[in-house]
């Protein structure tokens, strides 16, 4: 009987050490896996996404001298070109989407595309929610009308139609201006459309960018009796990509390269533009 107890206890104290044995060896390996996780949560980065993919999908707008067709039948423009370089700095190809301005934050967000790069405002919203990279160049927010037209200030504009691209900086424009908050305000899917708008004499004045204005309005262009009437505020363009985004740093890597080499003044001087201090 004794053996017999012996016998049972002896098992017994084998099987708490074999266990004992199992949790020690159990400790390495789980450190192995989170090394293993950590490892993969690092190269799992919104720019290694981009890399991976061998292809940068760029949310573009038409938007001369951003990103428009010339004459020629070309894909072409300011961004278009310096959104290239920059692609060639990453290793990567660039692929332009048209997007609908109005939820373009929704599509960069659901990686339909991997940035916003169109003349794009850095509001207080954008930079809220997305990452942004530095300001590449400058802009501001003007009142186009017919150039015969009447004015003096936005207050002139109250009551009247005034239209402005959605979910665009000149909306926003609209709406924080005393004269311009006052007026009928009608959206347009793009910047052209505004144009089309008041050109035809269904709308009054139009809020957009300076840039788009200065490229598309005036003597010898197909909106000859259109004019800048007043600039309401200074902006800076930037590029947005998903919050939290590492992709914008290496953007801004390469910015810092490209202007270093006068790759973006070429550009700006090309397409009539000042780059961003």
């Amino acid at each position: 009987m004794k053996k017999l107890i012996s016998t049972v206890l002896a098992l017994g104290m084998a099987a708490g050490l074999a266990g004992c044995g199992s949790s020690a060896a159990a400790t390495p390996a789980s450190t192995a896996d989170a090394v293993s996780t950590e490892s993969t949560a690092a190269a799992d980065t919104d720019l290694a996404y981009i890399q991976g993919k061998g292809k940068m999908t760029i949310g573009y707008t038409v938007y001369e001298p951003m990103n428009y067709t010339d004459a020629n039948g070309n894909f072409t423009g300011f961004d278009t070109e310096l959104a290239t370089a920059v692609c060639a700095k990453l290793g990567v190809e660039p692929d332009f989407v048209e997007i609908n301005w109005d939820t373009k934050v929704v599509e960069l967000d659901a990686k339909s595309i991997d940035c916003i790069w169109n003349g794009m405002t850095l509001t207080d919203d954008i930079m809220a929610n997305a990452a942004c990279t530095k300001p590449y160049a400058k802009n501001a927010q003007v009142v186009v009308m017919k150039a015969d037209a009447a004015y003096a200030s936005t207050a002139d504009l109250a009551g009247k139609t005034v239209v402005a691209e959605a979910g665009s900086a000149g909306e926003t424009a609209i709406s924080e201006d005393a004269g311009l908050s006052q007026a009928e305000y009608i959206s347009k899917s793009v910047q052209t459309d505004c144009l089309m708008e008041v050109a035809a004499g269904t709308a009054d004045a139009a809020v957009l960018d300076l840039t788009l204005a200065t490229a598309m309005i005036g003597e010898g262009t197909d909106y000859a009796n259109l004019a800048i009437k007043d600039e309401l505020n200074a902006e800076e363009y930037g590029v947005a990509f998903r919050k939290g985004s590492d992709a914008a740093e290496a953007v801004n890597a390469a910015f810092d390269e490209l202007k270093a080499d006068g790759t973006m003044q070429a550009l700006a001087d090309k397409y009539s533009l000042t780059l961003a201090d």
